[in-house]
């Protein structure tokens, strides 16, 4: 059980933190396409990005693969980016946008996983299983964004549906904001 904490907190806390600053913004910006009463949608989009987040970690923690962290530390804000222009660019939220969102949040989930992998690789291999570990360690991941996304949801419905900013506004600001700040985070993490 004391394992199941430990690596639980750690996937809390990797997302739920100020050091996580490149997971807030990209629930963030990944969020902001969405209004409250969209949640179901919301919460499988996150889970899109969990799956492909994961991935990544088992493929690394079996030394199937491994990462330049210089390059990964860039690509990781760059995703932040390109889905701020992304939700800029979209009129509406249809089925095809939405489903187009979800292959974005797996496939920059992958290069999220990327930013952990070396790290938790190295925790793991005490462990002659990692199933557990790693089950832990996103069950915490999905705990806490769920959470984040929830308050951004909440926040949302404040603004748009009681102080009445339109949606597509409230899009606006949160797709720039975190676009400004991964442009920041790209400039300063340039690795070539």
């Amino acid at each position: 059980m004391n394992d199941f904490y430990f690596y639980f907190q750690l996937g809390w806390n990797h997302i739920i933190s100020i050091e996580a600053i490149d997971h807030l913004l990209f629930i963030t910006v990944l969020t902001s396409l969405y209004h409250m009463s969209q949640w179901k949608q919301v919460l499988s989009l996150i889970t899109a990005f969990t799956i492909g987040h994961s991935l990544t970690l088992v493929l690394s923690s079996l030394s199937i693969v491994r990462f330049n962290s210089n390059v990964t530390e860039f690509l990781i804000p760059l995703t932040i980016l390109l889905t701020g222009i992304f939700n800029i660019l979209q009129n509406e939220t249809n089925h095809a946008i939405i489903r187009l969102n979800y292959t974005l949040a797996l496939l920059f989930g992958l290069i999220h996983g990327m930013g952990f992998a070396n790290s938790i690789r190295f925790m793991l291999a005490s462990h002659q299983q990692i199933a557990f570990p790693l089950f832990s360690f996103n069950l915490g991941i999905e705990a806490g964004q769920i959470l984040l996304v929830l308050t951004l949801l909440f926040v949302g419905l404040v603004i748009t549906d009681v102080m009445g900013l339109k949606q597509k506004n409230w899009k606006f600001l949160l797709s720039v904001s975190s676009g400004l700040a991964a442009m920041y985070l790209c400039m300063i993490r340039w690795p070539f």
